[in-house]
């Protein structure tokens, strides 16, 4: 190409030099295929490639891990206790200081065992929804302590109808509250 010569210079490398054009795209295998006559590699499928988890806080991975095992720890010796709720229930007037005992036994069974049940499937669904947002590199140490608030709030739901179905039980609990 000479001055005279009114074309406009190429944008896109049609008369670049080897060297401009491996400068230009950045992978110098194609220019060095194309000078060897042999046909280029395939472009790598950004699609395909295996993107790296992003990663939260450690501050917040290690507080949500500290919180996930208090809770599976609280969780099973809460299930076990509720499962002899007429114990439990005892044992609860006990450090009360009255001295009452709990005959509703069917009821108290019952809802112990729903109490359990609703602590062991709050545990697992909390424990699932903190995983899920760990792998997505997202803050997530607010997930056990707003599962640990649920799940006590629909348990104590539980507890509550199993003590109102023994009213001998429960007036003596409210009679040692009121003194």
């Amino acid at each position: 190409m000479s001055d005279g010569d009114a074309r406009p210079r190429p944008q896109y490398g049609e008369y670049a030099t080897p060297e401009e054009q491996r400068a230009r795209i950045q992978r110098p295998e194609v220019t060095e295929s194309l000078e060897a006559g042999v046909a280029p590699p395939a472009e790598p499928d950004p699609a395909a490639a295996p993107t790296p988890r992003a990663r939260g806080p450690l501050a917040d991975r290690v507080a949500t891990f500290v919180l996930l095992a208090y809770g599976l720890i609280s969780a099973v010796s809460t299930i076990v206790q509720l499962l002899d709720f007429p114990g439990y229930a005892e044992r609860a007037a006990q450090i009360l200081g009255v001295e009452a005992t709990y005959t509703a036994l069917s009821a108290g069974y019952v809802w112990g065992a729903a109490a359990s049940v609703v602590y062991g499937v709050g545990y697992l669904l909390t424990a699932w929804l903190t995983w899920r947002r760990l792998r997505r590199g997202r803050i997530a140490f607010w997930v056990p302590l707003v599962g640990f608030v649920a799940t006590t709030l629909v348990a104590g739901v539980c507890i509550t109808i199993a003590l109102t179905a023994d009213p001998a039980f429960l007036s003596a609990l409210t009679g040692a509250a009121a003194n």
